[in-house]
């Protein structure tokens, strides 16, 4: 099936949604997702986050939802929050080409790097990764406040 990888707009955010809450599904984490699709809008319009959407005949199939960070010892990179392709297009191409679009965003923005967290159980896609030349660090770990946390901080 032919797929064509585009910009998202804020009338997108509702199928972006929807595949982050499948992604949520994969993870293990099914009530973790917190944010509405108004959320979504609004933090698009404001330009918090971008995102790349993939589709085939007129269904949105993948999402690739990213941000600009700085490194102190980099300067400036992307994030990759989500890269997600829904299960009955994977191993098509999709998640490549998602992945192709983010990175063609950040040399053509002359950023350092481009970054994201996988799970260490995930190993489909730490293969993907690693097929693509991306480096996975087994010495990093990711800290977190949540929002109790940062209420009694």
């Amino acid at each position: 099936m032919p797929y064509k990888i585009r910009m998202a707009k804020s009338d997108d955010m509702s199928a972006v949604l929807k595949l982050i809450k499948e992604l949520a599904d994969f993870e293990n984490e099914p009530n973790a997702v917190e944010v509405s699709v108004a959320d979504l809008v609004n933090d698009y319009e404001n330009k918090l986050f971008s995102c790349l959407v993939a589709e085939a005949q007129s269904t949105i199939v993948g999402i690739a939802l990213y941000y600009h960070r700085y490194s102190t010892w980099k300067g400036k990179t992307i994030h990759l929050e989500d890269l997600m392709v829904t299960k009955n297009q994977r191993g098509k191409g999709v998640g490549k080409a998602l992945l192709n679009a983010v990175v063609e965003k950040a040399k053509a923005a002359n950023l350092k790097r481009v970054e994201w967290n996988v799970l260490d159980w995930n190993t489909p896609a730490i293969d993907f990764y690693k097929s693509v030349g991306a480096t996975v660090f087994n010495d990093w770990l990711v800290v977190q406040l949540d929002e109790k946390g940062i209420n009694n901080y």
